[in-house]
């Protein structure tokens, strides 16, 4: 047994599981606290509360309940008694069976808590639910409790039975009970003023003498004028039993002790006075017939109130019939007006209708005849229209066959392209390695000039592939001329239109288109097409952006790490070299960059911009002629001083520009000042306090002599600077290559020997680059490349496993 507070805590949250409830804290005796009885009906109990808080106003509640366990547990087998169900299943059984208990007392406390009432619960286990509600009685010393009562008659008819009937009985006299029916007061158990001691010689098994007050559920007030106090009529001490009809329920009998009624100023006879046994009986038979005759005038008077109430409700339900019955008459009467209008306005409809019918039927004829002859014209158009499609379609095959001619052609042309640029790659390799000299290195590259000549394109082509030059198309403006993005076969292309104004002539720029064209270098933007109507060239296109996009992390650009910049520096490195070294004529850059640096999918550097084909021979390195005209359009400060107060160009203008790059790579900063913080930095020792963090940590070696090597290029006597030679290139190649971890061997592709960024399965359960395989497969090869035995099928499968990891150890290197 429990109290609680008004809380959503459960009732059996403290109880261990498998035990009856017990008393844990028992609530003073404070008169304004109403005790009220409560089983599981809800009904019942909404009806009991309600009456509650109507005649107690600003008083406590206590709600009493009696948590009964089931004698029975449900199982599988059926419901078997609980001292022959397994031991878990009645422990589960009761903790649901408490859980529902829990939940009643809690909607218990809401519907109080809704109506503004203090409330508390106290919960007990017993065996039998009446003999618990008298237990709690006399535990807590209630003197104020509420009960139901199974019917008006409930003490007449079930005399030995019912948790009022018992509460009555055996319930201590100091507690006043209110026995309430359907939510109205049947009769009240007065509590006695002063119990009545027990005789010594006697041990009566109650020794109770009850005081009983009639209420009348109708205007609460006492209609006897006077308690009534039984005794038994036999000498014995055993329990006697007696029954009176009051008002509308039963006097619950009593049973007593042969004591005197001291406070009425009466007193009992002893069972030895027969005259008082006589008369004791005789005035009780006259009280039972009295308060049957009242009891019964009472019903009487119950059933006319009732049949009257009845009777007026009747007539107010007649009554809103007839009203309603009015409304719905009015409601008619309207809706008729209102479809009377309705069919006079429909019928004027109609006549319009069928008035503009008349007149759509002889507009229809006129039309019809119109439409047999527009039949005969459209007859006579779809005949010629076949023969404008037939026409088309065969002009359509022909296209079809000249552009998959124009393919073919382009894709052997790409072909041999790949192979020169393959061929030039071997040919820096190999110069790096040594095997060949300057000289012969630079008659080699002649032979690639050698190459099918530039593709030629019309206006029409560049204005289609952008829009007619449209401004959505439009990449970069300098001051040579603007750069679109455009489409043309197949591919996304750069298209540079140059100013009018800074070329010479048509001759001029063939010429210096045609020069261009000659320069294959890995790093060096390939040229695939001019078109000299619109004085365009077209290059082809790098997603990336430029180094300058890079250094400064425009758009939120992942940063480059420090082998990557590494990388970049001896890849600047070979184009300038492969420049400065171009045969018959030195080729000058003039305008080198971050800007003029693009960036490929793989990070790798291709240098741009070359101030339209710089070309400058031995002899005319200090020639006066470009101290004006040859002046470099770009950022002043990667500008070499020197060129800025003679205005003569050299190779090593380019190595002033080269040397701000590097500096830049290793400190991710702006080249205003930079070479005189570098230099203060290394003299002090400080060097890495001035590297970029975000390239990762600079091994100090290579740090060290990249920052030596900026430095020399950015001396501003050019006779300090050093010379891009093979050898710098290859020391260059070496410095980043050192210190980078090995490649794993299933990270390379059998063919090409290098990284796979697109690895693809073949039949023969080898990984190879996709371009690598797909231009194996489509030169009619069958075989595998790496056993030579023929594929079962020519279909490849991404490795996404391969791809992966490649990925994740080229962000780790």
């Amino acid at each position: 047994m429990k109290l609680l507070i008004p809380s959503h805590t459960s009732p059996f949250s403290s109880l261990p599981q498998n035990q009856p409830m017990e008393h844990q804290q028992s609530s003073p005796t404070n008169p304004n606290k109403v005790h009220l009885a409560l089983g599981k009906s809800l009904h019942k109990t909404t009806t009991l509360l309600q009456w509650t808080f109507n005649h107690f106003r600003n008083a406590e509640i206590v709600i009493l309940h009696v948590y009964q366990p089931s004698p029975v547990i449900p199982t599988l087998l059926g419901k078997m008694p609980a001292s022959q169900a397994n031991p878990e299943v009645v422990s589960a059984f009761r903790r649901e069976e408490r859980e529902q208990t829990m939940r009643l007392t809690d909607k218990y406390l809401r519907i109080c808590f809704a109506s503004k009432v203090k409330a508390s619960v106290i919960v007990t286990e017993a065996s039998q639910v009446q003999k618990g509600i008298v237990d709690l009685v006399v535990k807590h010393n209630i003197t104020k409790l509420v009960i139901g009562a199974e019917s008006e008659n409930c003490m007449k008819v079930k005399r030995n039975s019912g948790k009022a009937n018992y509460t009555s009985k055996h319930a201590p006299l100091f507690c006043e009970i209110w026995f309430i029916y359907k939510g109205r007061h049947i009769w009240t158990r007065e509590a006695s003023e002063k119990p009545c001691s027990l005789s010594s010689g006697t041990q009566p098994e109650i020794a109770a003498t009850e005081s009983l007050r009639f209420r009348s559920s109708q205007n609460g007030k006492n209609e006897l004028p006077h308690s009534e106090y039984l005794q038994p009529n036999s000498a014995r001490t055993t329990v006697c039993s007696g029954i009176r009809s009051l008002n509308l329920g039963e006097i619950i009998e009593t049973e007593a002790t042969n004591s005197s009624k001291s406070s009425r100023g009466s007193s009992y006879c002893s069972p030895q006075n027969s005259v008082g046994v006589y008369q004791d009986a005789y005035l009780e038979d006259m009280e039972e017939r009295i308060n049957s005759q009242l009891i019964e005038t009472e019903r009487e008077a119950e059933a006319a109130t009732d049949e009257s109430f009845a009777e007026l409700l009747n007539c107010r339900r007649l009554e809103i019939e007839a009203m309603e019955a009015i409304q719905k008459v009015k409601l008619f009467e309207s809706a008729h007006a209102h479809e009377v209008e309705l069919r006079k306005e429909a019928e004027d409809a109609l006549r319009v209708t069928v008035t503009e019918q008349q007149k759509l039927l002889e507009e229809s004829e006129n039309i019809s005849g119109e439409l047999q002859m527009t039949m005969r014209n459209v007859a006579l158009l779809d005949s010629r229209a076949k023969e404008a499609t037939r026409r088309r379609d065969e002009a359509a095959h022909e296209l079809l066959l000249i552009q998959t001619s124009i393919s073919t052609l382009w894709q052997e042309r790409q072909q041999i392209r790949r192979q020169k640029m393959e061929a030039l790659r071997w040919l820096e390799r190999w110069k790096s390695r040594g095997q060949i000299g300057a000289a012969h290195y630079n008659g080699v590259i002649g032979f690639a000039v050698e190459l099918p000549e530039l593709a030629e394109f019309s206006l029409s082509d560049i204005e289609n592939a952008t829009c007619n030059f449209s401004k959505s198309f439009k990449i970069a403006q300098g001051g040579f001329g603007i750069i679109y993005k455009g489409e043309m076969l197949g591919r996304t292309v750069a298209i540079k239109k140059f100013h009018q104004h800074n070329v010479q002539g048509p001759a001029e720029f063939h010429r210096e288109v045609q020069i261009l064209s000659s320069l294959q270098h890995p790093h060096l933007l390939t040229l695939l097409g001019v078109c000299p109507d619109a004085w365009s060239i077209v290059y082809e296109y790098l997603p990336n952006g430029t180094l300058q996009d890079y250094l400064f992390r425009k758009s939120n650009i992942i940063p480059l790490t420090w082998n990557i910049r590494a990388r970049m520096i001896a890849e600047i490195s070979s184009a300038l070299c492969f420049l400065h070294s171009f045969q018959p004529e030195a080729i000058i850059h003039g305008d080198l960059k971050p800007e003029t640096i693009l960036l490929d999918s793989s990070l790798s550097c291709k240098i741009c911009e070359f101030r339209f084909s710089r070309l400058v021979t031995e002899e005319s390195h200090y020639s006066a002629s470009f101290h004006l005209s040859t002046e470099p359009k770009g950022a002043f400060t990667y500008t070499d001083p020197e060129f800025q107060r003679t205005g003569v160009l050299t190779p090593k203008s380019d190595t002033y520009s080269f040397g701000l790059i590097i500096l830049q790579l290793l400190t991710g900063r702006t080249p205003v000042g930079l070479a005189v913080l570098v230099r203060h930095a290394v003299s002090c020792g400080k060097l890495s306090s001035i590297l970029d963090s975000s390239s990762g940590e600079w091994p100090l070696s290579v740090a060290s002599r990249l920052a030596e090597l900026g430095l020399q290029c950015c001396a501003q006597n050019r006779r300090n600077r050093p010379e891009l030679t093979p050898a710098l290139v290859r020391e260059l190649e070496q410095l980043h290559v050192s210190e980078e971890r090995p490649v794993p061997s299933f990270f390379l592709c059998p063919i090409l020997q290098e990284i796979m960024h697109d690895p693809q399965i073949a039949a023969d359960g080898f990984t190879y680059e996709g371009d690598a395989i797909r231009e194996w497969l489509e030169n009619g090869h069958d075989t595998s490349p790496m056993t030579n035995l023929k594929l079962i099928h020519l279909l490849l499968t991404p490795n996404h496993s391969i791809r992966l990891a490649v990925q994740d150890w080229l962000c780790k290197s």
